[in-house]
């Protein structure tokens, strides 16, 4: 399992394509608090609700500079079917190789269902205006996370 993060840590860096195939990198946020969220799978239930939580909250957070961008190993085609079909007007990088999800330790063995499998870790990290982290949020429940980190960035 890849080393965990913790407040304080430089956020590793990274280009990723996004739903439409363009490179988004960590670097070109620089300047603005960064919601960073690693999530299994689109268009399956937790993953679904968990994105469209960060949707509806997009008018909260963006008046105070806070970025949003999801992370899944889903292929770019995959990520723009997922964002048309649920409205989604934040950018969804593809790391299908999972080097991104593993530099965050959001790769790894986890519980499904009773049984130890290897895969996608729900996590999320609060990363400030110069790329550290300020939160680490590991093995969040996709219901309800939305509104604690909305809490915790008191917003």
């Amino acid at each position: 399992m890849s080393e965990r993060l913790e407040p304080g840590d430089i956020a590793p860096e990274f280009e990723l394509p996004d739903a439409d195939g363009n490179p988004v990198s960590l670097a070109s946020l620089r300047g603005r608090r960064v919601i960073l969220y690693f999530y299994p799978a689109a268009m399956t239930p937790g993953c679904t609700k968990e994105s469209v939580d960060f949707q509806g909250s997009l008018p909260d957070l963006e008046p105070h500079g806070v970025t949003v961008v999801g992370v899944s190993p889903d292929k770019p085609e995959k990520l723009a079917r997922f964002r048309d079909k649920e409205g989604l007007t934040f950018p969804l990088l593809s790391d299908p190789d999972a080097k991104v999800l593993q530099a965050y330790g959001a790769y790894g063995e986890k519980k499904l269902y009773g049984k130890v499998v290897v895969g996608v870790i729900r996590s999320t990290f609060i990363i400030d205006a110069e790329g550290r982290i300020e939160k680490a949020y590991y093995n969040v429940k996709a219901t309800g996370h939305v509104e604690r980190l909305r809490r915790d960035l008191s917003l």
